[in-house]
């Protein structure tokens, strides 16, 4: 599994924390983690939630990335971000149980987690906690078992709804404004990790003529 993390410009500092705490069980796992950044360095290129969602679902829908990990001061705002754009899901967790509800029930390929409200002592146990239980089982298996067919079948619905409502990555890409874009993927490590796992050729070749 790739996983991707990504976050914004007024929880940046507190990327090194998190990167190391998700790489540690990532590794477990054999998953590779990319880091996108915000890192909580002078000058570098400024990510709101709004292009963590942005950046999230050109990521998601290349398949440059199969999950995201991502976040903001309370974590809404990125889960709002990330769930206004096509085939991203993204979950709000706070805490150990709803990584695991969320990955067993709704089968996600996102969770927002608040790196500021409640984020203190302990917080490095309780992320990793929450990185243990999400990556605990494979995703989508249902919770309790017996309503697993239930909660497959509700998630294949959600998946068809959003075909409909939402415009294709490519065009969002081509509509959006182009200085917003620019901007969102100007991290310094972006064209290393995009361009070395995009599988989408449309969307690369659109993005190589921007940077």
């Amino acid at each position: 599994m790739k996983i991707a993390l990504i976050n914004e410009n007024s929880q940046a500092k507190k990327n090194p924390i998190i990167y190391e705490t998700l790489k540690k069980v990532a590794d477990e796992k054999q998953y590779t983690v990319y880091n996108y950044g915000m890192y909580g360095e002078e000058n570098e290129s400024q990510l709101t939630y709004v292009q963590n969602g942005l950046l999230a679902a050109i990521l998601l829908n290349s398949k440059a990335a199969d999950f995201v990990v991502t976040g903001c001061g309370t974590g809404e705002g990125a889960t709002v971000a990330l769930n206004s754009f096509p085939k991203v899901v993204c979950g709000l967790v706070v805490e150990p149980t709803d990584a695991y509800l969320f990955s067993q029930i709704n089968g996600g390929n996102a969770i927002a987690i608040p790196y500021a409200k409640g984020f203190g002592w302990g917080a490095e146990l309780n992320l990793e906690l929450i990185f243990r239980r999400l990556f605990a089982e494979p995703m989508g298996n249902g919770y309790p078992k017996e309503r697993a067919v239930f909660e497959q079948r509700n998630a294949k619905i959600l998946d068809d709804v959003k075909k409909i409502t939402h415009t294709d990555m490519l065009t969002i890409l081509k509509e959006i404004d182009q200085d917003f874009l620019k901007e969102t993927i100007s991290g310094k490590h972006f064209k290393d990790y995009f361009f070395e796992n995009c599988q989408d050729e449309a969307i690369a070749s659109y993005l190589k003529k921007l940077i």
